[in-house]
């Protein structure tokens, strides 16, 4: 004998709670074969999952389309940050600039490489690092660096910042609009079995194949167990 299963997606819940909802309107309130009070619910959740879902589509576009964006300026932003200290620890070396302005960068005074910019973390950490450094450096009279100039790398490393405020926005517009579906579906499920459950009820006396054809016909979700679908 086929048993049920409850759609386990928000694109399976809706189609259930649609087949409902449009069977019903289809044969009446006089043949309804459940509660007018859970045709009722039926179309109010229906039309929330729906809200929710496209909500939900929406905010996760957004951040997949901001994330690829913030990639490429993240990308930007390790470029120019790293190049920039490439050029200043070259001109330590050659004697352009006194090795001990290293430390208004926090660069190490022992090394000239560069510093580990694989994290976002340090990212942000060495853009900050150099831009008040070489502010700084500036203030007291020194020549500027050129080629990347250090207004250059601020424009990146800004965009940057702004682009990695926007995706933690986006994540959390998307988590919020998860939640907000998530917490429709315990709802949602109870109404689909309330439901399954009368109108299994209102055509308990039809022979088992009519039965569950009628019942499909108002999103009833059957499973044949092996052997059993070949039987019939």
């Amino acid at each position: 004998m086929p048993y049920r299963r409850l759609p386990n997606t928000n694109q399976a819940r809706i189609n259930s709670l649609r087949m409902a909802v449009e069977q019903a309107e289809a044969v009446g309130f006089s043949n309804l074969p459940f509660s007018y009070k859970l045709q009722n619910d039926a179309v109010l959740l229906l039309s929330q999952m729906e809200r929710a879902v496209h909500e939900y589509q929406i905010a996760y576009d957004q951040q997949m389309l901001a994330g690829k964006e913030y990639l490429n300026h993240l990308k930007m932003a390790r470029l120019y940050i790293s190049h920039f200290i490439q050029v200043f620890n070259l001109c330590v070396i050659r004697g352009e600039i006194k090795a001990e302005m290293k430390e208004l960068y926090q660069l190490p005074m022992d090394s000239s490489a560069v510093p580990d910019l694989s994290t976002e973390a340090a990212l942000v950490k060495w853009g900050r690092n150099i831009i008040d450094g070489e502010q700084a450096r500036i203030k007291r009279g020194g020549a500027p660096v050129y080629n990347p100039s250090i207004g250059k790398v601020k424009v990146f490393y800004d965009i940057f910042m702004e682009a990695q405020n926007s995706k933690v926005i986006n994540q959390n517009n998307t988590r919020r609009a998860m939640n907000r579906l998530e917490q429709l579906h315990e709802s949602v499920d109870a109404l689909i079995v309330d439901i399954w459950d009368q109108v299994e009820a209102f055509y308990k006396d039809l022979p088992p194949r009519q039965r569950r054809l009628q019942c499909q016909k108002f999103g009833v979700l059957y499973y044949f167990r092996k052997g059993e679908k070949e039987e019939e």
